[in-house]
């Protein structure tokens, strides 16, 4: 029975939970036991707070309703507070921090069902590309335990391509979702500046850097989007949901009638095999109907400007 919830989706999940087959509780008993079979070898939630996640469960079980996640297990990434819960941001210096409040992204999440049932590990303060820290090691990948997971939501992205959690929270700034979800085969998506909520933070009109969803397929992605996404007070950036939900517009299947694609954005080289994965996959939507524009932007001083 825990072998087979830990290979559900996301949406099949949420879907028994809502009809009452199977229980919160349930979740998190799978998720730990696939917790305690896989992490050893992957390192990828350091911290797990599941008294915390049994007390909200009951919470959710005793209050009813139909929340969005309907009491899902989820992960969080080390670098947003869960209230309670030790958040170090893969520092030293915060080695033994725990918040008092949680992000607003978390707040929101859990008012909308999810159930945080532990932290993923993250670089030192989420800088860098690949997933190691002082304070709990390295995260390897659930593929080749040799390989990087990359970084810096590489915690987040094993512990979603080990089965260990159905959605996991990710953050990104130049390619701390996608990256990792990349290196896992796993889905992880920058939204837009705005559209998932956060803080309290000192800097509320800084837009680099933005929290967004990980999951396994789109469909989970798109659902779990929906429970990150809406505006908040505290947030002066943040933006209200949109009128149709990310799950219904990702359901429709709708193709675009054009899209740009460009091989290396006129930066850097790209792996030949990178590069060859990006083309078929640019040639299957022609292959589709889809009209492929093919550009080369000049942003060879990007990289310069971005540092100044």
């Amino acid at each position: 029975m825990t072998s087979e919830l830990c290979r559900l989706t996301a949406t099949e999940a949420v879907g028994l939970l809502k009809r009452g087959e199977i229980s919160p509780l349930e979740m998190i008993d799978a998720a730990e036991a696939r917790i305690e079979a896989t992490d050893g070898a992957i390192n990828a939630l350091p911290t797990l707070c599941l008294d915390r996640a049994r007390d909200h469960a009951r919470r959710l079980m005793k209050a009813g309703g139909d929340s969005l996640l309907a009491g899902l297990p989820i992960a969080v990434k080390d670098l947003n507070d869960v209230a309670g819960v030790r958040t170090t941001y893969g520092s030293p210096i915060f080695e033994h921090h725990v918040p008092e409040r949680s992000d607003i992204m978390v707040e929101t999440l859990e008012a909308r069902g999810a159930v945080v049932i532990g932290k993923s590990n993250t670089p030192e303060f989420g800088a860098g590309a690949s997933t190691f820290n002082e304070v709990f090691g390295s995260t390897r990948n659930p593929w080749n335990t040799e390989k990087s997971v990359a970084g810096s939501s590489g915690g987040a992205a094993a512990t979603l391509a080990a089965g260990q959690a159905w959605l996991a929270t990710g953050s990104d700034l130049g390619g701390s979702l996608r990256t990792p979800a990349s290196f896992c085969s796993v889905v992880g998506l920058r939204p837009s500046p705005g559209r998932v909520a956060r803080g309290p933070t000192t800097e509320p009109f800084n837009s680099l850097s933005v929290a967004g969803p990980m999951a396994r397929n789109p469909d989970d992605t798109a659902l779990f989007l929906d429970a990150m996404a809406g505006q908040h007070r505290e947030d002066p950036m943040s933006l209200a949901a949109p009128a149709v939900s990310f799950a219904e517009t990702v359901a429709e299947r709708r193709l675009p009638s054009r899209i740009g694609y460009s091989p290396d954005l006129g930066i850097i080289p790209v792996d030949s095999e990178v590069a060859a994965i990006c083309e078929k996959a640019a040639s299957a939507f022609a292959d589709m109907g889809v009209e492929v524009v093919e550009a080369r932007p000049n942003f060879s001083e990007a990289m310069d400007c971005f540092q100044t």
